[in-house]
């Protein structure tokens, strides 16, 4: 028997932007960021101006780290302004509904208890909650890198951030917690993947497509 399907508009332009330039800002920044902390010695017989490798990866870290901020505080503006699928109301759960919701998807997702799908339009409750939990620590890893880099730098922005480095009991401290938060991010993104395509071959809604088009497929009795 077939199922009649409707399309729905769920993400928008701008928060299919924010994603790309996000997942392109942290491939840029984990890379960028290892090799700051633990550079490879590269010995070279060339120019010295030929070796100046060090400083594009530092350059690329920077330039990178500010696209990421200033694009995390425009989806910051979206998720008050966007639609009803990316407002920061569907990222916390408040109802028992909702928290009903988490614990099926951890039942689908994490413990494979039983084959499930998760009729959720935008993001399922668990996704949402974690996705929330993300933002927070996008925020904490952009303010301990601009306080990192505000005594380095002659600019007025990263001096708004020197405050940061002391707060966290110093240098070290913030340098640790940047570090943790990177590996954070990239067992996350690893995650992450996984569960996409997990959900789009499980539920086949076309979840994958929808970062880039903006459309799902759900059964009409779900719009």
């Amino acid at each position: 028997m077939k199922k009649a399907i409707t399309r729905i508009y769920v993400w928008e332009l701008p928060v299919r932007f924010y994603h790309w330039v996000n997942a392109a800002c942290i491939v840029a920044l984990s890379i960028t960021g290892y090799l700051i902390g633990k550079p490879i010695a590269i010995q070279s017989g060339a120019e010295a101006s030929f070796s100046y490798w060090f400083g594009w990866i530092r350059f690329i870290h920077f330039i990178a780290a500010f696209l990421f901020f200033f694009n995390f505080i425009m989806r910051t503006y979206w998720g008050f302004v966007g639609n009803k699928y990316s407002r920061w109301t569907n990222f916390i759960p408040t109802t028992k509904e909702k928290f009903n919701e988490i614990l099926t998807v951890l039942k689908v997702d994490i413990l494979q208890l039983f084959n499930k799908k998760i009729d959720a339009i935008g993001h399922n409750a668990l996704a949402g909650l974690t996705y929330f939990a993300t933002a927070l620590a996008f925020a904490l890893q952009a303010l301990t890198g601009f306080g990192l880099y505000a005594d380095q730098s002659s600019s007025l922005f990263p001096k708004l951030f020197h405050w940061i480095v002391p707060m966290l009991g110093g240098d070290f401290g913030a340098r640790q917690l940047h570090h943790i938060l990177m590996w954070f991010f990239i067992i996350f993104g690893m995650i992450h993947v996984y569960l996409v395509f997990y959900h789009d071959y499980v539920e086949k809604q076309g979840i994958t497509s929808s970062m880039i088009g903006g459309w799902k497929f759900m059964e009409k009795d779900k719009e």
